[in-house]
C-alpha cells in the first residue's frame, strides 16, 4: 500500500515538474509566434530590414514597454504602422515582447558599419552630446527609460532627432525642447558620432 501510494506521489511530481519545464517553453513558443510580424521590420536575428527601423534586439525593456504603450494609447504616432501593430498587442504581452527583445544579445553590426569608426565631433557639439549621458548613460547604452543609441542606424537618428524637433513626435517631454535648440547640421553630427559607436 505505502509503495504503490509513494508511487503515485512521484509519479504525480514528476508530471508536475516536467510541465514546470514545458510551460515556460511553450509560453516562449507563442510569443516568438506573435513577433513574427515584428521580426518582418526589424529583423529575425535583430538586423533590421531598413536604416530607418530601429534595432530593438537588446534594447532597454522599459523602454520598448513604454514606446509599444504609446503607439497603441496614441501619444506616439509618427509611425502609423506601428500604431496599428502595437494596437493588436493585448495588454499582458506587452512587458512579455519587451523583456524578449531585451534579454537578446545587441546584434554585431556588419563588417562594412562595424569597421568605420565614430567620426571626431568639434569640442561645441561633444558639449551639447554630454548632455544626452544623463539618460542614455555614459556609452550611450540607454538607462532603465532611455533607450540605447550606440550603434543605432545614423537613418533612424537623424529621422528620430527630426521628428521631435518637428513636434513629429510628442511622447518624451524633454526630447522635443533639447532637439529644437539644435541645429539641423548639429542634429546630424550627433546622429553620425551615435551612429558610429
Amino acid at each position: 500500500m505505502f509503495k504503490r501510494l509513494f508511487s503515485a506521489i512521484f509519479g504525480a511530481a514528476v508530471i508536475v515538474a516536467v510541465a514546470a519545464v514545458a510551460a515556460p517553453a511553450a509560453a516562449a513558443d507563442v510569443i516568438e509566434a506573435k513577433l513574427q510580424v515584428c521580426n518582418s521590420c526589424h529583423g529575425p536575428n535583430g538586423i533590421p530590414a531598413s536604416p530607418t527601423t530601429p534595432n530593438i534586439w537588446g534594447q532597454q525593456q522599459d523602454y520598448l514597454v513604454k514606446q509599444l504603450h504609446d503607439y497603441r494609447s496614441g501619444d506616439r504616432n509618427n509611425y502609423p504602422i506601428m500604431s496599428a501593430i502595437a494596437g493588436g498587442v493585448a495588454q499582458e504581452d506587452t512587458r512579455k515582447i519587451a523583456a524578449y527583445y531585451a534579454a537578446k544579445s545587441w546584434p554585431a553590426r556588419p563588417a562594412a558599419a562595424a569597421a568605420a569608426p565614430p567620426q571626431g565631433i568639434d569640442s561645441a557639439i561633444a558639449g551639447k552630446i554630454a548632455m544626452c549621458r544623463a539618460c542614455h548613460q555614459q556609452n550611450f547604452e540607454g538607462g532603465a527609460a532611455a533607450p540605447r543609441l550606440a550603434g543605432l542606424s545614423y537613418e533612424y537618428l537623424a529621422a528620430s532627432m527630426r521628428s521631435f524637433a518637428d513636434d513629429q513626435r510628442t511622447n518624451n517631454g524633454d526630447m522635443p525642447k533639447f532637439m529644437k535648440a539644435l541645429t539641423a547640421s548639429e542634429r546630424d553630427a550627433m546622429a553620425r558620432y551615435l551612429s558610429g559607436l
